[in-house]
């Protein structure tokens, strides 16, 4: 059995979804990151950055002491070895989803996240980093595009925990002030994978946690922008 540390958001639907198309038995634990519930002592312990999602797998392959991992690519990279699913086992193919792995994890999700953040979420109204981060979305859906449209499938060919990674972002894209009918390959392969039951699924974990349309209060704000570092 495996705990999942979550919160639905990006991130955390990343790891549900994978749960889901790999078909391994789980447990959620939610972490209500609004609330400050990331500093817990006990969470910190699994989780030392203090974000979600994290899990504990009490299963490991090759049996032993349960394996605690944070960090979502390297969540997905264990899942997939562990199953020997959605990840190449070497070669050439092997790299290409890691290459994309971390091209979300490095570029799409955190300049996504800024420019989110900058958006909606920022007392102060910036101009310049509006612009940064927007431009750089923008770019960075470029190249999705580009790509998407040279394999006509998904990410790197097959679907792979890449796809995984960087649909939940993509699903952000209203928000984001974008359109995916700017970008025609993305708009086919997000319609392709939005169509995919497991990954519908992964969606719906704690999904009546999520706020809906309401205003983000002070608490909230803090925890979330405010963190400070665990002691």
């Amino acid at each position: 059995m495996i705990d999942l540390y979550y919160w639905p958001t990006p991130n955390g639907w990343k790891i549900s979804i994978a749960l889901e198309e790999l078909g391994l038995p789980y447990q959620v634990r939610l972490v209500n990151i609004g609330r400050g519930e990331q500093f817990a002592p006990d969470f910190l312990a699994i989780s030392p950055n203090n974000r979600i999602p994290a899990l504990v797998d009490h299963a490991p392959a090759g049996g032993g002491a349960p394996v605690a991992v944070f960090e979502t690519g390297a969540m997905l990279i264990y899942l997939a070895e562990k199953t020997g699913r959605l990840l190449p086992a070497d070669g050439a193919a092997r790299y290409a989803v890691l290459q994309w792995l971390m091209w979300q994890m490095g570029g799409l999700g955190p300049m996504a996240g800024q420019n989110g953040h900058f958006l909606l979420y920022a007392a102060e109204k910036i101009p310049y980093a509006i612009e940064r981060y927007g431009q750089e979305v923008r770019r960075l859906y470029g190249v999705l595009d580009a790509q998407l449209a040279r394999t006509g499938a998904c990410v790197a060919g097959e679907y792979s925990i890449a796809d995984i990674a960087i649909f939940p972002w993509i699903m952000t894209h209203k928000a984001q002030g974008l359109s995916l009918d700017d970008y025609p390959a993305i708009r086919r392969w997000y319609a392709e994978l939005r169509a995919r039951d497991a990954l519908q699924r992964g969606l719906a974990v704690g999904r009546d946690m999520r706020p809906k349309g309401a205003q983000m209060d002070e608490e909230a704000r803090r925890n979330l922008f405010q963190g400070k570092a665990p002691a």
